[in-house]
C-alpha cells in the first residue's frame, strides 16, 4: 500500500485513456450482473423446497390437457401422498404490459404447495368463494391489491361461455411465501379450477386438467413413482411424462431457450473483448512510462517491485471499473423487474454474484497486466534511458 499513491497516478497519467477504459469495464460488469440475475430468475434449482414433489405433464405438449381420470390412479400408487393439479390461464390485468402468473387449482392445491403460507381464515373464506382468488404478497403490493377487492383479469386463452374474455374475481386471500421457496413464489395468482371448468368456454366440466402435482412420502421415492405414474398412460392417446418439480420448471424456462448457455456465450464474448480492450490500454500505458521505469529501477526500486506495481495498476483498473458496474446492476434490476410487468421476477444482485464478479475483476486484471507488467520487471536500465 506504500506505493499506492504512484499506482494511482500511473493508472490517470492520460485520463481520457482511462476514463474510456473505465467505462468499457463499467459496460462489461453491469452486463453481467444484468444477465446473471436474469439467468438466476429461470432457474430454480436452488431451493430444497419441492423435492418430495413430482410433476406430471402430457408427454407430446405441455398445452395438451390430461384426463381427470388419472387422479385416482396416481393416488392409489405407493409413496403417494397427495395429487392435486392446476392449468395455466395467462391473465392480464387492465393493460396488456400488466401479466400476471395465474393458475386455475385444485381445492387441496395449497396442501401440496406448502410453501405457500396463507393464514387459516383466508383458507377458509378461499374454500367458501366461487369467485375467491389468493395472490402472493409481492403481486398485491405490485397492483396495490388488499383483502376485498374485486378484480377482472383477462385471459389471454380462454373466453368464458358468454364469449367474455374478462373474469372477474373476489380477492379473499394474500399469502407469503416460506423461507427458501423458489425465486417468484410470492409473485403468483390461484382460483378455483371448479370456477374455470364452470365458466371456461373450451373446457369440459370435469373431464380434463392442465397438468398434475403429487406431493410423495418420500423424495425417495421419485423415480419409482415416476415410472408408475407414466405406466398408467402407456400406448394411450394421453402418454404422461412425469419428473421432478426442478426439471419441470427447468424445462418451462427453456422453452424460451436455455438460459444459462445464452447468458454464458454473451459474457464470453463480452469479457474476450474486455481482455482485448484492457490489454492493450495497459500494454499502451507501460510503453509510454518505459524510462520512467527505469528511473525507478535506478533509485533502488526492484524488479519485482515493479512487476507487483504494474500488475496493481491492471487489477485497480478493473476492480473501479467492475465494483461501480455490478453496482449500477444491483440499483437496476429491481428497476427493470418493475418495468417488465411481472414478466421478470429479477432477483437482487446477492452475494454470489458479487463474489463471482470480483473473482473475475482479479483474474481478468491479473491476466491483462501479466505481459506488460513482465516486460516491466526485465527492463534494461541502459536500453530504457537511452530510448531502445
Amino acid at each position: 500500500m506504500k506505493y499506492f499513491h504512484l499506482i494511482w497516478a500511473a493508472l490517470f497519467r492520460r485520463k481520457a485513456r482511462t476514463f474510456f477504459t473505465l467505462v468499457s469495464i463499467l459496460a462489461a460488469f453491469l452486463l453481467f450482473g444484468m444477465l446473471d440475475a436474469t439467468r438466476k430468475a429461470f432457474d430454480s434449482g436452488d431451493s430444497v423446497i419441492g423435492v418430495d414433489r413430482l410433476i406430471t405433464t402430457s408427454r407430446y405438449s405441455i398445452i395438451t390437457s390430461l384426463p381427470v381420470s388419472l387422479e385416482t390412479q396416481m393416488k392409489a400408487i405407493p409413496g403417494v401422498k397427495d395429487v392435486g393439479f392446476s392449468n395455466w390461464f395467462g391473465g392480464i390485468y387492465q393493460d396488456p404490459k400488466n401479466f400476471v402468473l395465474s393458475f386455475a387449482v385444485s381445492d387441496n392445491y395449497f396442501d401440496i404447495y406448502h410453501e405457500i403460507q396463507l393464514s387459516p381464515e383466508q383458507r377458509k373464506a378461499y374454500e367458501t368463494t366461487r369467485t375467491g382468488a389468493i395472490v402472493g404478497a409481492a403481486l398485491a403490493k405490485r397492483f396495490g391489491w388488499k383483502v376485498g377487492d374485486k378484480i377482472p383479469l383477462q385471459s389471454t386463452i380462454f373466453p368464458q361461455r358468454n364469449g367474455d374474455k374478462t373474469w372477474p374475481f373476489d380477492i379473499v386471500g394474500i399469502y407469503t411465501a416460506a423461507p427458501g421457496a423458489a425465486n417468484g413464489t410470492d409473485q403468483q395468482f390461484f382460483f378455483h379450477h371448479k370456477y374455470f371448468e364452470d365458466a371456461n368456454a373450451f373446457q369440459s366440466i370435469g373431464t380434463t386438467v392442465g397438468w398434475y402435482a403429487l406431493r410423495l412420502n418420500s423424495a425417495n421415492d421419485a423415480d419409482r413413482v415416476a415410472k408408475a405414474v407414466d405406466a398408467l398412460s402407456a400406448n394411450s392417446d394421453h402418454e404422461t411424462k412425469t419428473q421432478t418439480e426442478q426439471a419441470f420448471n427447468a424445462s418451462f424456462a427453456k422453452q424460451i431457450g436455455d438460459i444459462g448457455l445464452i447468458v454464458t456465450a454473451i459474457m464470453g464474448a463480452v469479457f474476450f473483448t474486455l481482455i482485448l480492450l484492457t490489454a492493450n490500454t495497459m500494454a499502451q500505458a507501460v510503453r509510454e512510462r518505459t524510462s520512467e521505469l527505469a528511473v525507478l529501477k535506478t533509485i533502488g526500486f526492484s524488479s519485482h517491485s515493479v512487476l507487483y506495481m504494474v500488475l496493481a495498476e491492471s487489477v485497480l483498473l478493473l476492480l473501479i471499473g467492475g465494483v461501480l458496474g455490478l453496482g449500477l446492476a444491483g440499483g437496476l434490476v429491481p428497476i427493470v423487474a418493475k418495468g417488465s410487468g411481472g414478466m421478470l421476477n429479477l432477483p437482487p444482485v446477492g452475494s454470489q454474484t458479487w463474489m463471482l464478479g470480483l473473482v473475475l475483476m482479479l483474474v481478468i486484471g491479473a491476466i491483462v497486466g501479466a505481459l506488460p507488467a513482465i516486460r516491466a520487471m526485465r527492463l534494461n536500465i541502459v536500453d530504457a534511458l537511452a530510448g531502445r
